[in-house]
């Protein structure tokens, strides 16, 4: 494919949330993995946070605009300048707040804007910001992480089908961990030789649905009494969630251990690995478990069936349903054979559909795309769409 300009185009990458979580982490890999001898990436935040350190630490000039309301006319002119002042090409947005504002600046800039949806979210319950949504459509390229998440947003919002592409995030499998890392993981946590281990990843909020898992653990106990629960992420339901554990008397075979850094290591300890989401758009922390090799049972919900294929590289249970999840993870606890073929299957799935390589491959088609839209017709689109 020919490119548009010579030399690096500067991709300016927006995002409304500092993390830590997924879309945060699709936005920090694509910006660090773009083709350096045809893109510049450069990151800007609405606010500092953990995002702001892994782009930091991934090599990544970094700004942070602090938006002051969603109604910050301020925070447009400054965003407006760095476009100008860094001599930004494209800007690409992930989510609500960036996704809106950073289509009206980036349009109005005479850039052309694309926009990533990771997920359902409360953007459906206004009549506004299905109305901005629909500007977004119609203003930018909108892309949605999954085609379970393009549905939503189209039967949500009122936006053609036609106007929302789909792009798969994706990743790369770890390196692999030394027994002497997972011996001194195992040891830090006070894992026992002998003990199978269920690991969870993901930000302890009440959409993840870590309380029905809670609920299925007595019943996995049951017969795999030596199994321990690893809850590794920190959020709002942490207090109830522990509160849970004790009341079922279980607390001693869980361990919630809040944010980590070395989610591979947990990975590699790891038995199982259970997501029991209510909703989902298209889950990082089950492409992890797959790039590890790490069996999956996660619930029939959002992107997660375009990733797990149900008896191939992991198991799905419907979403709330207890009894589900403890006999899904129970028949992998109990299975070793069983266990490995998924946890296989699992990694050669995300070897040839869902790498890091191909999603930024994509996302790279999308900006030529973009650039090659003269920008007159850029700039007639967008007045029409802010009318």
């Amino acid at each position: 494919m020919t490119r548009v300009t010579r030399g690096p185009t500067t991709v300016l990458h927006l995002s409304s949330s500092s993390g830590p979580g997924g879309a945060e982490a699709v936005m920090a890999t694509v910006a660090a993995g773009l083709d350096p001898t045809h893109y510049h990436s450069l990151v800007c935040l609405f606010r500092d946070g953990w995002l702001r350190e892994r782009c930091e630490r991934l090599g990544l000039e970094t700004h942070v605009l602090r938006m002051n309301g969603m109604l910050d006319l301020g925070w447009l002119r400054r965003f407006t300048e760095l476009l100008r002042d860094r001599q930004v090409a494209v800007v690409h947005a992930h989510e609500f707040g960036a996704n809106t504002w950073g289509t009206m600046a980036g349009r109005l800039a005479g850039r052309p804007v694309v926009a990533t949806v990771h997920g359902r979210s409360y953007y459906a319950d206004s009549f506004k910001r299905r109305l901005a949504y629909r500007i977004v459509s119609r203003a930018a390229t909108m892309v949605a992480v999954s085609e379970d998440v393009r549905r939503f947003v189209v039967e949500a919002t009122g936006v053609s089908r036609r106007r929302v592409r789909v792009v798969h995030n994706g990743i790369d499998p770890p390196a692999p961990v030394s027994s002497e890392a997972r011996a001194g993981v195992r040891a830090e946590l006070g894992i026992l030789d002998g003990e199978q281990v269920v690991t969870v990843v993901g930000s302890l909020y009440l959409v993840k649905g870590h309380r029905y898992l809670l609920e299925a653990a007595p019943q996995v106990l049951a017969l795999c009494p030596s199994t321990v629960f690893l809850f590794a992420g920190r959020g709002d339901c942490e207090t109830e969630l522990r509160t849970q554990a004790k009341s079922l008397g279980i607390e001693a075979r869980v361990r919630f251990l809040g944010l980590r850094q070395d989610v591979p290591a947990l990975l590699a300890i790891g038995d199982v690995f259970v997501q029991p989401s209510l909703s989902e758009g298209f889950s990082i922390a089950i492409l992890e478990a797959m790039a590890a090799a790490r069996p999956v049972v996660t619930t029939r919900v959002g992107g997660n069936s375009e990733l797990v294929a149900d008896g191939e590289t992991g198991l799905l249970v419907e979403p709330a349903d207890a009894p589900a999840l403890a006999a899904a993870v129970t028949r992998l606890l109990t299975d070793a054979r069983e266990a490995r073929r998924l946890g296989g299957n699992g990694l050669d799935r995300v070897r040839s559909r869902f790498s890091t390589g191909a999603m930024v491959k994509d996302y790279e088609s999308i900006y030529d795309e973009a650039l090659r839209r003269p920008a007159a017709a850029r700039a007639t689109a967008a007045e029409r769409a802010l009318r």
